[in-house]
């Protein structure tokens, strides 16, 4: 029996990634923003003045990346350091008001992305999906049925 590749999770996983990333830069790049830096826009838009730890954690991205990523978003005008009230070595991350008027016009790109890439799957078969990924990311716990 020979292994197929085309068929393992990993390259199957890889290539959904690459897909997705390649429509996401299409719908991001007329707005000079990247897939990374709109995750970063969104945890802000849940919630302003992060640091760049929090931001690092939620996004699951290491310290000295989302450092570069708040770099950039600074230099274009959509964020600023702020001092942090409690913690004098650390910045809070905080919108700026175009990075905030932005958040309407990213959403819609990204959700064009989510259709175009889910346009072969049902609404239940994408929530499937989702359930899934978030289970394989370790985000939900997995409960098995008891054997007795």
């Amino acid at each position: 029996m020979t292994y197929d590749v085309e068929k393992s999770l990993g390259f199957l996983l890889a290539k959904a990634y690459q897909h997705i990333w390649a429509l996401s830069r299409e719908e991001l790049d007329s707005h000079d923003i990247t897939p990374p830096q709109f995750v970063l826009l969104a945890f802000l838009w849940k919630q302003d003045g992060l640091t760049q730890v929090e931001l690092s954690e939620k996004s699951q991205v290491d310290r000295t990346t989302v450092g570069g990523l708040i770099d950039r978003l600074e230099k274009i005008g959509l964020v600023e350091r702020h001092p942090h009230p409690q913690d004098r070595r650390a910045y809070q991350i905080r919108l700026t008001e175009r990075g905030k008027q932005l958040e309407a016009v990213l959403t819609e790109a990204t959700d064009r992305v989510r259709a175009r890439y889910t346009a072969g799957l049902s609404n239940q078969e994408v929530s499937e999906l989702i359930r899934m990924l978030e289970i394989l990311r370790g985000e939900r716990k997995v409960y098995e049925k008891p054997l007795y």
